[in-house]
């Protein structure tokens, strides 16, 4: 039975109303699982993390200690030890993090980020005349190699399951959960409240083109398939390979308590670009999906229930602007 479900909950279908089993709740919350499971934390990337974990440890040891020993080995002026210092810290507070942490992506993102302080220092004590260039050269070339090794792993760690984002939200609206369905089905209706949307095409029974806009003026396109559709009930999709944002999720529509219409509650799983550091970077600018799927719902209920999205004045006008429009007095302006 439970193997019969999983497959059930995993292969793409359409399942009629008169078809709906009492399972049906069961099997959606095994499908949510086991998306959950697609891209679960892999070992080698936890083994490449902890090395750079000790490598990190190792070497702000050996700047703390002897940090005129250590500006010799690398071809620099032995003066600055105070600095060389700051930056062992840096390297051992970076370790342990790495170390400690279950999620230790942006731990090595840190370290991408003193890789590059340290490379701009190392370019700065070439134009010392005590400096040996020869030392400094190998020394930069080290410091380019451990970088991109950085690179890789975050960039691989930000993939990983438990760095990749859930949000969940959920939302009132006064329709039933079949019009609203009819209406979420249409997908190139979603542009009409998803403003992060410029665009929806149909390109097959289940599958569509999707393109939003990103952070600086930008735009990512992805191609998405539905995975179980319920008229009425719910809508699950996927990105398929090659999209510019790993995404998944599922759309339900329940019934609300008291008949008081339908709550319409959307899990969103996705993968942002440059992990963790995409994420932050798109939240800075204001495009972070599970900040857009909150206001997205919103609209939606706007949509559903006036026939349009409401705007205030604070969206429309620039500038100082009066709370609420002037009203005509029918003498004229004043």
């Amino acid at each position: 039975m439970a193997t019969e479900q999983t497959r059930r909950a995993l292969a793409p279908e359409r399942v009629e109303q008169s078809e709906v089993e009492p399972g049906v709740e069961q099997r959606d919350r095994q499908y949510i699982s086991l998306q959950r499971q697609l891209a679960t934390k892999n070992p080698a990337h936890e083994q490449i993390a902890n090395g750079l974990g000790w490598f990190s440890i190792g070497l702000g040891l050996a700047e703390v200690i002897a940090p005129k020993s250590f500006a010799r080995f690398i071809g620099a002026e032995g003066r600055h030890t105070a600095l060389i210092r700051f930056m062992g810290l840096r390297e051992i507070t970076a370790g342990v993090g790495i170390l400690t942490n279950r999620r230790p992506a942006h731990w090595v993102w840190a370290r991408v980020a003193g890789d590059a302080i340290d490379l701009a220092l190392l370019g700065a004590a070439f134009s010392s005349r005590d400096a040996d260039h020869g030392r400094l050269k190998a020394a930069t070339a080290a410091v380019i190699g451990v970088t991109a090794l950085d690179v890789y792993n975050a960039q691989q760690l930000s993939r990983d399951k438990n760095d990749s984002a859930i949000r969940v939200h959920t939302v009132t609206i006064n329709h039933s959960p079949d019009e609203l369905y009819r209406f979420w089905r249409d997908f190139e209706n979603l542009p009409r409240f998803m403003s992060h949307l410029e665009s929806v095409r149909i390109t097959g029974e289940r599958r569509s083109h999707w393109v939003a806009k990103a952070p600086a003026g930008t735009t990512v396109e992805w191609d998405a398939e539905i995975t179980k559709d319920i008229p009425g009930q719910l809508i699950a999709w996927r990105s398929v390979e090659g999209a510019d944002v790993e995404n998944s999720g599922v759309v339900r529509f329940d019934p609300a308590p008291g008949g008081r219409g339908t709550e319409v509650r959307v899990e969103l799983f996705y993968d942002p670009p440059g992990g963790l550091l995409g994420a932050g970077i798109a939240k800075l600018f204001g495009e972070e999906p599970g900040t857009q799927i909150k206001g997205d719902l919103y609209r939606f209920k706007q949509v559903m229930e006036t026939g349009e999205v409401i705007h205030s004045d604070s969206s429309i006008h620039r500038g100082m602007h009066p709370a609420r429009p002037v009203e005509s007095s029918g003498k004229g302006d004043l």
